[in-house]
């Protein structure tokens, strides 16, 4: 006999995924992640499931009312890994984050309260908080609007992410290694953790330039034997330990802008170029941009000020972060702003 499971698919920033209350799940994680795999889909193509066979279409949100004082629900972000038959349950997703407010409310999870409901998230994969800001007018969650991200075509209602306090998300501090600037393999780095564990790298260090297309770059199979190389070993040096079947650390090339923003990147999550950059790895990627000393130094153009708002760069378009530095010139929050739509809803079966 096959088993029903309600659950939404949401387009959340740009990326789509299967998102399930809690109670709807098993409570032993590895049961969960089990039939999350059925429901996702266990091979290459996915074709016994709901993933479009591709890492950005093969996410999941896990959401429960929070018992925290400090957030209204928290959110378990799983990574179905495309043709491996396993999940990781490591990074945080913020594209998913994006789509857990409009789940919330939909789902009767928690109340309108005005034009705009501001909706806590508690991270469970992070421990840390985001507030969502959702528009809500007439009662209910609003679609349709004026926002444009790239990577995602037409337009559609805003959702605001305040990120608070992310710095060491997963490796427990902004500069896991302790310095701004690292060596491995002859290749300079910087290891960053503001919200997602990235490694920075120069394009150039690897003889490409850093505009080549995703299919280029991950054709090139000597590149990406180095570019592991250097991963492995940062993934120890960051206290992630064996990093081999996780998805992080996040690997970003970066090189002078060249479409008005501030940084171009490619990214690569963990062996294939990704078609446009993370909400938290752009996050982490901007952080670097403005630490002195970084391997960005010299090659970001990098605003003044206590707000500074950076345009990443990436294969599909550009991502803008919002930085609020305090006196220190330390990182407090970072504002984004990204979009959201309801798919479908109903029950899935596996």
């Amino acid at each position: 006999m096959q088993q029903a499971i309600p659950y939404m698919q949401i387009r959340g920033g740009s990326s789509k995924g299967l998102y399930f209350r809690a109670t709807d799940l098993p409570d032993d994680p590895e049961a969960r992640d089990q039939l999350l795999l059925d429901a996702v889909g266990r091979d290459a193509r996915q074709i016994d499931g709901l993933g479009g066979a591709n890492p950005l279409t093969s996410k999941v949100a896990v959401v429960s009312p929070s018992s925290r004082p400090d957030a209204d629900v928290d959110y378990l972000f799983v990574q179905v890994v495309v043709g491996e038959n396993r999940v990781d349950t490591t990074p945080n997703c913020g594209n998913i984050l994006a789509g857990v407010g409009a789940f919330a409310l939909e789902s009767g999870m928690l109340p309108v309260t005005g034009d705009v409901t501001s909706v806590r998230v508690y991270m469970v994969n992070s421990g840390n908080a985001c507030e969502l800001l959702v528009q809500t007018p007439n009662g209910e969650v609003e679609y349709r609007g004026d926002a444009r991200i790239d990577g995602v075509p037409g337009t559609a209602a805003p959702v605001i992410c305040n990120y608070m306090d992310i710095a060491g998300s997963a490796c427990g501090s902004l500069l896991p290694t302790g310095q701004v600037r690292d060596e491995i393999n002859g290749i300079p780095v910087t290891c960053i953790d503001n919200g997602m564990p990235v490694v920075v790298l120069r394009a150039a260090d690897f003889g490409k330039s850093g505009y080549e297309s995703c299919e280029e770059l991950s054709a090139d199979t000597g590149f990406r034997e180095r570019l592991e190389a250097v991963r492995l070993q940062a993934g120890e040096r960051m206290g992630l330990g064996d990093v081999t079947r996780k998805v992080v650390p996040k690997m970003t090339l970066i090189t002078a802008p060249h479409a008005g923003g501030h940084v171009c990147t490619r990214t690569f999550i963990p062996h294939a170029c990704h078609s446009s950059i993370g909400v938290l790895g752009a996050v982490s990627v901007a952080t670097a941009c403005i630490l002195p000393g970084s391997v960005a130094e010299g090659i970001a153009v990098v605003p003044d000020g206590r707000n500074r708002k950076l345009a990443v760069e990436h294969p599909s378009g550009e991502f803008s972060v919002e930085l609020q530095l305090d006196e220190a010139g330390q990182v407090v929050k970072a504002g984004l702003l990204r979009t959201a739509r309801l798919l479908s809803r109903g029950e899935l079966y596996v």
